[in-house]
């Protein structure tokens, strides 16, 4: 519970921000399999109602809502990631100032 566990978890918190932020641009790396299939799907049916002549209202909305729904979902990774690193850093102020306290000088 010392020190590396808290880098362990910065390290985690920085990766995952960076995901978050590649999301809100737009870039597909940080989806999950699943997200990136529903993205390529909405893509495909998007280009060939496109190529039939109609709108791409749909496609464009499933491929919004995919998106936000990878936000959200990084979003809660953040939260407990940076709930986590809390609990730690007390608990480990908590070790220290009970050694601290059981020591006569």
């Amino acid at each position: 519970m010392g020190n590396s566990d808290i880098r362990r978890l910065d390290r985690e918190i920085r990766a995952t921000t960076k995901k978050l932020e590649a999301v809100r641009r737009g870039e597909w790396w940080p989806l999950t399999g699943r997200e990136r299939a529903a993205m390529a799907r909405a893509l495909a049916g998007g280009g060939y109602r496109v190529a039939r002549g109609r709108s791409a209202d749909r496609a464009e909305q499933q491929m919004d809502t995919t998106g936000s729904a990878a936000e959200m979902r990084l979003n809660a990774e953040l939260t407990a990631l940076h709930g986590e690193r809390q609990r730690l850093i007390t608990e480990a102020a908590r070790a220290k100032a009970k050694k601290k306290s059981s020591g006569w000088f």
